[in-house]
């Protein structure tokens, strides 16, 4: 039995439709405001503005020392930002949507808001260089160009995105406005507990947010890409696998008999009926209590008389007499005249 993907969508019933978002005027105005939002906080940092001075501030101030107590639990908190972890947490449940729902779409859009997450992210980070605060030279200092990699705020940009692609792909308005509260909380979480822990400066999670965001409110213009993609790997799945369903015919076994069909059957079976009809082999009538050859047994199949081996058939109705040979036995010596 199949038990991959594919297999499962070909067995279960068609899902309701489910609509596709659209880059709606709404939408448009969102992306707008936090593409200058992002860029904003891109240049108060190159500026070394009063943003920088705030993250010098918090930093002096180590938050991890003040409540030393929820150090430890913030430890494993910070994980639902990593990237690995949630990635794979999120795709067990997209891929759950995939089986039922007939469609590659919630798994296709997960890897693609991934992949426009370490393009985006990443080339900003390698561009700028900033390094983290446990690594800062001088104070004050944007701490830029100095080969670091820590703005945006990786951990941030992947908890918005991440959680934040379970309500972009809900079925109902109820379940994605409960989602996007759930994300929210998530990722504001993950940005300041960096924040407390000492792995990232403020204007680093301020950034992450923007990013995340970003990719979330631009997936619309990624869907036509999806629905090709979707349409292509269905096309090739049924190039390379056939019809789904579709089982070939089990191969006869090696040695099996090959069946007779039943009108050469009743054609043999007529000939024979036709030179000694109501008799057995050679006129001699069948003997009480057998069986009538069954149709589908060639004659030519039967051995001769002569070839079988000399068995009394069970069942015999004769009763035994004293002074009869058995057929095929060997009669008792004869005593020899004349002593």
């Amino acid at each position: 039995m199949r038990t991959d993907i594919f297999a499962r969508l070909d067995r279960e019933p068609e899902p309701p439709k489910i609509e596709t978002p659209r880059m709606s005027r709404h939408r448009v105005a969102l992306f707008g405001g936090t593409l200058a939002f992002y860029l904003a906080i891109v240049i108060a940092v190159l500026m070394s503005s009063w943003l920088v001075t705030l993250d010098w501030k918090v930093m002096l101030f180590r938050p991890y020392q003040q409540w030393p107590e929820i150090h430890a639990a913030l430890d494993y908190y910070v994980v639902l930002g990593q990237r690995g972890p949630t990635a794979v947490m999120v795709a067990c449940w997209l891929g759950w949507r995939s089986w039922r729902q007939h469609t590659l779409r919630p798994l296709l859009t997960l890897g693609a808001s991934l992949l426009l997450l370490n393009l985006t992210v990443g080339a900003v980070k390698i561009g700028l260089g900033r390094l983290g605060p446990h690594y800062a030279t001088r104070i004050g200092s944007a701490e830029l160009f100095a080969g670091g990699d820590i703005f945006p705020s990786g951990h941030t940009a992947n908890a918005v995105v991440t959680w934040g692609i379970l309500a972009y792909l809900a079925a109902t308005p109820r379940a994605r406005r409960y989602l996007s509260a759930m994300s929210a909380i998530v990722s504001l979480g993950v940005g300041l507990t960096t924040v407390y822990l000492g792995t990232h400066w403020l204007s680093d999670v301020l950034l992450g947010w923007a990013a995340g965001l970003l990719i979330l409110l631009g997936l619309p213009w990624v869907e036509p890409l999806i629905t090709r993609a979707e349409n292509w790997i269905f096309a090739a799945r049924a190039r390379l696998g056939g019809a789904p369903g579709r089982r070939p015919a089990p191969a006869a076994p090696a040695g099996a008999e090959t069946p007779v069909p039943v009108s050469a059957v009743q054609q043999a079976g007529d000939g024979t009926a036709a030179q000694s009809p109501g008799h057995g082999q050679a006129g001699r009538p069948p003997a009480a209590g057998s069986r009538p050859r069954a149709h589908g047994t060639p004659a030519a199949g039967h051995a001769a008389r002569s070839e079988r081996s000399p068995v009394t058939p069970a069942g015999s109705r004769r009763p035994p007499h004293a002074d009869r040979t058995p057929r095929g036995g060997t009669a008792p010596a004869r005593p020899v005249a004349g002593g």
